[in-house]
């Protein structure tokens, strides 16, 4: 006999068609089905679940969440930012009986979740990002982020003690405000240890484009960079490709340090096993979840990854000793005097902001020393 392969968007699609004919709702179908559980929680990804990056790390956390008493989890990778993840989402909560959810990819909250939390108001809707506004979307959605840049600073520190070209590279997706705020941190680290030190960045235009990935990195290395680090879904690419030309590497997202032992510094990783579980135990009790919850590493929401073998015992201090100050919620990555990489004053002598600073969530600009435009 031959087998026709199915996720549980086909499912969902072929089962209530059976369904309609039996003279049956969708839902009593779905739901008679469905073995109930205290809590089904759901996870869509947009790419693999192995990705060593953003997915990965969505993944890792939902796998804490696995463990708790009480709770089914229910997952789908690879599902496009199309009408396609509206019909992962109608899985879930019809087959699987799931009432808190997680879109974690950037394209899936608009229209999509947001379509779905209308259509099903007593479902529970959590979207990784920035873009939950109050009085604007749905009371059963909400936003969830971390301040990751301090992380990145801190691979800047690394970084720092490892360049010998005093030039640093970066390969980023998009200039958007997030990956602007990153790559200036990065660099803002490495100055920190030497302020000669100057960062060149790519843009690629996607966020997993590894062809382009590849070469922005080997672009980064021939122009004398010889650190590099990114923003973008799987740093895979550009780990490997920076090992293989000798360059040393900070990661991103998860821990890449298995790709790249010896080249391997540290890594700005996320630590959402930490907020998902804030999560669970909320909707568990019956307590509001929070529509825009935002941490750093102070809180959970980030950690870094442990250095490598090439990070020398004054770089271990320092990135010691600045990880400290952060965990005390008083450091400021942005301190004035500080100008764009065109010459205008953008933080003023005795200036400073914290990651979740207003004033820094719609970053249009590269520092000083960052080799690149965002045009």
């Amino acid at each position: 006999m031959t087998k026709i392969p199915m996720n549980r968007r086909s499912f969902l699609q072929t089962t209530a068609v059976g369904a309609a004919a039996l003279g049956l709702s969708n839902s009593l179908f779905y739901r008679s089905a469905a073995a109930q559980t205290a809590l089904t929680v759901g996870f869509i990804y947009v790419g693999p679940k192995d990705d060593y990056g953003y997915n990965q790390a969505h993944a890792e956390g939902a796998a804490v969440i696995k463990a708790m008493s009480g709770v089914t989890v229910v997952e789908e990778e690879n599902v496009p930012e199309t009408v396609d993840v509206q019909k992962t989402m109608e899985s879930m909560i019809n087959l699987d009986g799931a009432s808190l959810i997680f879109p974690t990819s950037f394209g899936y909250f608009d229209p999509h979740m947001l379509a779905m939390a209308e259509k099903y108001p007593d479902v529970q809707f959590r979207h990784c990002g920035g873009l939950w506004q109050e009085g604007k979307n749905p009371m059963n959605t909400g936003s969830y982020f971390g301040y990751i840049g301090q992380g990145q600073y801190l691979n800047g520190i690394a970084a720092g003690y490892a360049t010998k070209s005093k030039k640093i590279g970066f390969v980023a997706a998009k200039p958007i405000p997030q990956v602007l705020q990153n790559i200036n941190s990065f660099l803002l680290g490495a100055r920190s240890v030497d302020p000669s030190i100057t960062c060149q960045v790519i843009f690629t235009g996607e966020w997993s484009l590894a062809v382009k990935e590849a070469e922005a990195t080997n672009a980064l290395i021939d122009q004398g960079a010889d650190v590099i680090t990114c923003h973008v879904d799987s740093p895979k690419v550009v780990v490997e490709t920076a090992a293989g030309r000798g360059a040393f590497v900070c990661g991103y997202h998860a821990n890449q340090s298995p790709l790249a032992p010896e080249k391997y510094l540290t890594g700005a990783e996320w630590a959402w096993g930490n907020v998902y579980s804030d999560f669970v135990k909320k909707a568990q009790a019956g307590e509001p979840l929070g529509n825009f919850v935002r941490g750093g590493l102070k809180d959970g929401f980030v950690k870094m990854s442990p250095l490598g073998p090439s990070v020398p015992e004054e770089g271990r201090k320092k990135f010691d000793a600045t990880l400290a100050e952060i965990m005390t919620g008083k450091f400021s990555v942005f301190k004035g005097p500080l100008k764009d990489n065109k010459g205008a004053d953008v933080v003023t002598a005795g200036q400073a902001f914290a990651e979740d600073a207003i004033e820094l969530e719609s970053m249009a600009y590269l520092v000083e020393g960052v080799v690149g435009s965002t045009s």
